[in-house]
Order: C-alpha cells, then sequence, then structure tokens
C-alpha cells in the first residue's frame, strides 16, 4: 500500500509535465477525461436526422447541422424517442438535449440525447419572425440602407438552382425586354445544409466582381423548410454587406423569407425579378420615338417663330429702305447746318453794329471830340515850385497866377502861353 503512495506521488500532476521517463498511466488519463468531460453541462443542439436505428431499448443516431457539412453521432434509450406525439423520421428536424458521456473502460465518447423534440413550422415561423424584428432592430431593413438599381445593368449576376425554371424564367425574360443584358450566372444550392455557405460565397465573388452592376437571388417557390436558407442571418448580414445593389426573388408572392427585407429590391417571382431589373426595349424606342418627336415639333415652332420675327422686322421701313435712314440724317444734317450760318451771320453782323456802336460811343467819349468842338486842356508847364508838377491840368485860376508858363493843347495841336492872372467865374 505504502508503494501505491509513494508512485502516485512521483506522478506527474498535469499532462504538460508528464515526459518519456515519467508518463501518467492511462488510466489515470482516462479518469481526468471522464471527470472533465462529466462536468460539461448538457446543451439543446439543433439538427437534422439523417439516420436513425433502434436496437432493443436503445437507438443510434445521427444528427447533422443545418448549415453546414457536419454531422454528430448520438445515441438515446427508446424511451426518450417513445415520447414524442409524431414518431420521428429521417429527414426531421429537431431540437435535442446532448450530455456527452466518457466510457471508462473502452475510452469511447458517447453523445447521449437526454431529449428530443421535433421542430414543428410554428416553431420556424416563430423563430424566423424573432430574427426579423431582432435585425429590423438593428437598422438592416431601413430604407436609408437601400441602393438603387441602374437604369440599365450592363452586366447582371445571377445566383440560382442549377437547371433551375428560375434561372430560365429570368434569362428568358430578360432577354425579351433587353436582347443585349449580360449575365454572370452561379449556379449553387438553394436548399439543403449546404445552400447558405454556396450562396454567401456567389453573393461575395460577384460583388467583387466591378463589372457586375446588380445581383439577383433566385429560387422557385418551396417548402418552409425549403426556403429556410433565405432567413439564415449568416446569408442576411452578407447581403446587407454587399455594395452591389441586390434582387430577391425566392418563390412567390406569398413567400416572404427575411432575404425579401434586407435586398435592394424585392421582386415577387424571378420572371418579376427580370421585368424590374431590366428595361423593355420596346418601351424604350417608345419614348425614344416620343422624344425625337417632341423635340423636332419644338425646333420646328422654334425656327417658325423666329423666321416671323426676321420677318417682321425685315419688313420694317429702316430695313425695307436703309437710305431712307441716310437721307433722313442728311436732310437734318443740311437744314442744322444751314441754320448754324444763319445764325452764326446773323451773331457776326450784331457783334458788328454792337462794335460800331461802341466805337461811337468811345469816340463821343473821347477827348480829341471835345477838343474838336473847341475846347482846350491847358496845363502847367513851368518847372518852379509854384508851377507844380509839369502836366498838372489847370482847372482853378489860382493854379496859374500871372507870368506861369502855361501848355495849351487844342484839337489841332499845341502851343505855349503866359498867364496874365484870372478870376473864378461865379456859379449860375
Amino acid at each position: 500500500m505504502s508503494e501505491d503512495v509513494a508512485a502516485a506521488t512521483t506522478l506527474p500532476a498535469t499532462a504538460a509535465e508528464t515526459s518519456p521517463d515519467n508518463p501518467w498511466p492511462l488510466q489515470l488519463l482516462s479518469q481526468k477525461l471522464k471527470m472533465h468531460i462529466d462536468r460539461a453541462p448538457s446543451a439543446w443542439i439543433e439538427g437534422q436526422v439523417i439516420e436513425m436505428n433502434r436496437r432493443g431499448t436503445n437507438a443510434y443516431l445521427t444528427l447533422r447541422d443545418i448549415d453546414a457539412e457536419i454531422s454528430l453521432p448520438a445515441s438515446a434509450w427508446t424511451k426518450v424517442l417513445d415520447r414524442q406525439e409524431i414518431p420521428l423520421e429521417r429527414g426531421s428536424r429537431v431540437v435535442a438535449l446532448i450530455k456527452a458521456e466518457f466510457w471508462l473502460k473502452t475510452g469511447r465518447l458517447n453523445m447521449s440525447v437526454k431529449d428530443i423534440r421535433p421542430v414543428g413550422l410554428g416553431d420556424l415561423l416563430a423563430r424566423i419572425e424573432r430574427l426579423r424584428h431582432a435585425l429590423a432592430a438593428e437598422g438592416l431593413f431601413s430604407d436609408s440602407r437601400k441602393k438603387r438599381l441602374p437604369l440599365l445593368p450592363h452586366r447582371i449576376g445571377l445566383i440560382t438552382g442549377r437547371d433551375s425554371d428560375a434561372k430560365k424564367d429570368v434569362l428568358r425574360n430578360a432577354a425579351l425586354r433587353w436582347p443585349a443584358v449580360e449575365f454572370d450566372i452561379r449556379e449553387v444550392a438553394v436548399q439543403g445544409n449546404t445552400a447558405v455557405a454556396q450562396v454567401i460565397a456567389a453573393l461575395r465573388a460577384l460583388d467583387a466582381d466591378p463589372a457586375v452592376d446588380v445581383i439577383v437571388i433566385a429560387r422557385g417557390g418551396g417548402s418552409l423548410e425549403d426556403l429556410l436558407p433565405f432567413s439564415n442571418e449568416e446569408l442576411i448580414r452578407a447581403v446587407s454587406a454587399a455594395a452591389t445593389p441586390v434582387v430577391s426573388a425566392i418563390g412567390h408572392e406569398a413567400d416572404r423569407p427575411i432575404l425579401d427585407d434586407v435586398a435592394d429590391l424585392r421582386a415577387s417571382t424571378p420572371t418579376d425579378a427580370a421585368k424590374r431589373i431590366v428595361p423593355d426595349v420596346a418601351e424604350e424606342l417608345a419614348r425614344v420615338r416620343q422624344a425625337r418627336d417632341q423635340l423636332r415639333r419644338g425646333v420646328t415652332r422654334l425656327v417658325e417663330r423666329e423666321a416671323d420675327r426676321l420677318a417682321s422686322l425685315r419688313s420694317r421701313p429702316v430695313l425695307a429702305s436703309p437710305e431712307v435712314m441716310v437721307s433722313h440724317r442728311h436732310d437734318d444734317v443740311e437744314r442744322l447746318k444751314g441754320r448754324s450760318q444763319a445764325a452764326m451771320t446773323t451773331a457776326v453782323v450784331r457783334a458788328t453794329d454792337q462794335l460800331v456802336h461802341l466805337k461811337a460811343q468811345v469816340r463821343a467819349l473821347s477827348p480829341q471830340k471835345t477838343l474838336d468842338r473847341g475846347y482846350a486842356v491847358v496845363q502847367l508847364a513851368g518847372t518852379g515850385p509854384a508851377a507844380g508838377i509839369r502836366g498838372d491840368v489847370v482847372r482853378h485860376p489860382d493854379q496859374a497866377p500871372p507870368g506861369t508858363p502855361l501848355a495849351v493843347r487844342v484839337a489841332a495841336g499845341r502851343f505855349t502861353a503866359e498867364s496874365t492872372g484870372g478870376q473864378e467865374t461865379a456859379e449860375e
């Protein structure tokens, strides 16, 4: 007993401490694995039953993931399966309570089904509606996030089933409306556990191609289970993140997967999608003809209106006889010229008369005229102090006492004289 205790104390405490010289016994590893797995809690999982075999009181199941190629073998007591009102069959969609168990003697891991429940249509619809409300609360369905489709896409990316009727409907109706339309077709699984991954891969590949102007995801009608991939959260978020406008054309008018809410355009059917992504060439040609007719009528009216204006302008006298304008102006110039000459002549004659009149006035006021009438100007001719300054005009007898030399100026000239005295003239 003491040897077992001593051996136990020499074993490594953890797996990381083991070595070739100091390994764990297999029993110890198995015990530790069982202890670790037993501590793991049970978990509810969702999957699809793809295999089911009953052997006495035990049943062996194989569950597969809904959206991925992952399977899990499990076992259950038959009484767990018998509790169901509707017997489980292959292909049933279920939720199961799984508990991992480790068999110590054989070293096998077993997934034990403690409870299992089928997923009905009501459960699926309720789950889809909860997801729809959660994504709507995030704003993924907001109109502000919707992208406008191009008027005339050069290349359309089409994601659809392999050789499906939806593919034929889209190609045929689009070609009828616009024969030059081009498609980049990606054929994928549109139902089953691989559908989501394939559709997302095709969507991202087309979104990365700059030549693709719009992407159409099309599928024909089907049951609720068949259309479940188009309500997958991962696919919905991938469509929301796409930079290229996405058109949803899933099922019929009554079908409403979540993809319809997040897509930039929802088409009721694949045929409706083809009609809404490309214009009708006949309608467009009719619009072109209508626009050309309107343009022609507008140009014709414009030309006729301008022609009438031109004719009206040409009919005016100034344009009908342009020389009239020159002759009228010539007559005006001649008339103004005569008036200016007459005015100038009158002004010159008037100025001449005024000048003669002024000359007569000046001459009448001239001292010479006074002298001509017999008057004389007497000036002092002496230079002495009593005689005053030479040239002074004598205005008073006191200025010329007797013996004062005088200079007398008359009309015809000058002569000298000498004052003999005088007397002041009495005022009358």
